[in-house]
C-alpha cells in the first residue's frame, strides 16, 4: 500500500499504518514541548495517544473478524491521525449482517473499557471521570474513559461511521439498498455540517477536519452504491 509502513499481520490480516500518523505523533510531541512540558511528560502523552490507536486497531479488527465470520474477507486496516479503515472486500447487502459488523468495533471499545474499569477498581486507581482528569496521571483511567468516548461517538448516525450503517442497516430493512443508503448519508451530511458550525464556533480545526472527512465520505458512498 503507497503511503503507509505495515507493522504486521493480526489473523492474517495486514495492519498499516500511514505516514501522516507518524508525522502527527512528532507534532504532538513538539507541541507538548511547546507548552512547556518536559521530555518525559511529552513521551507519555504521546505514548497515551499509541495506546488509543492500539484501541483503534483492536476496534477495526472486531469490524474485520464479525465481516469474516459472513463470509466478507478484508483486505487490510490502515491506520490514520484520524482513526482506523478496514477495507471489505464487499459491502454487506443483509441488514443483519452490516448491523453486526457496524457494532462490532464499538464493542471491543466497550470490552476494553470494562477490563479497564475492572483493572482500576482493583489497584485502587480513580474510575470517576472528573476523578481521573484531575489525577492526569492515570493512564489506565484514561484510557478507560476514551474507549467510551469512542464508542460515543463512532455510535453517533453520521454515516458512514458505525452508527450511520446501523441506521442503514434499520432502514434497510423497510426500503431498498440504495435509498437506505441516500437517507443515511443524508442524515450523515446533515450532521456533519453541525459538526463543522460547532467547529467555527469554538475555533477547533480538528472538528472542522472530521466533519469534512463525514460530509465527503458519506457523499462518496451514496454515489458508490447508486452506481453499482
Amino acid at each position: 500500500m503507497k503511503h503507509a509502513l505495515k507493522i504486521g499481520d493480526v489473523a492474517r490480516i495486514g495492519i498499516f499504518v500511514h505516514w501522516t500518523f507518524f508525522l502527527m505523533l512528532v507534532g504532538l510531541f513538539a507541541f507538548y514541548l511547546y507548552q512547556g512540558a518536559t521530555p518525559a511528560a511529552a513521551l507519555s502523552g504521546v505514548g497515551l495517544v499509541s495506546a488509543v490507536f492500539v484501541c483503534v486497531v483492536l476496534h477495526e479488527l472486531g469490524h474485520a473478524l464479525t465481516a469474516r465470520h459472513f463470509g466478507i474477507p478484508t483486505l487490510d486496516i490502515t491506520i490514520y491521525p484520524i482513526g482506523g479503515i478496514a477495507r471489505l472486500e464487499g459491502i454487506p447487502r443483509e441488514p443483519r449482517q452490516e448491523f453486526w459488523i457496524a457494532i462490532a468495533g464499538p464493542a471491543v471499545n466497550l470490552v476494553i473499557a470494562g477490563v479497564l474499569f475492572l483493572f482500576n477498581l482493583a489497584t485502587g486507581q480513580p474510575t470517576g471521570m472528573l476523578s481521573v482528569l484531575q489525577a492526569a496521571t492515570s493512564i489506565p483511567g484514561l484510557l478507560m474513559w476514551l474507549n467510551l468516548s469512542l464508542v460515543g461517538f463512532n455510535m453517533l448516525p453520521a454515516f458512514p461511521m458505525d452508527g450511520g450503517r446501523v441506521l442503514r442497516a434499520g432502514l434497510a430493512t423497510q426500503m431498498d439498498y440504495v435509498r437506505a443508503t441516500r437517507i443515511a448519508a443524508y442524515v450523515g451530511q446533515g450532521m456533519a455540517v453541525l459538526f463543522g458550525l460547532y467547529g467555527l464556533w469554538i475555533v477547533n480545526p480538528v472538528l472542522l477536519f472530521i466533519a469534512a472527512f463525514v460530509f465527503l465520505g458519506a457523499r462518496q458512498e451514496a454515489q458508490q452504491v447508486g452506481q453499482e
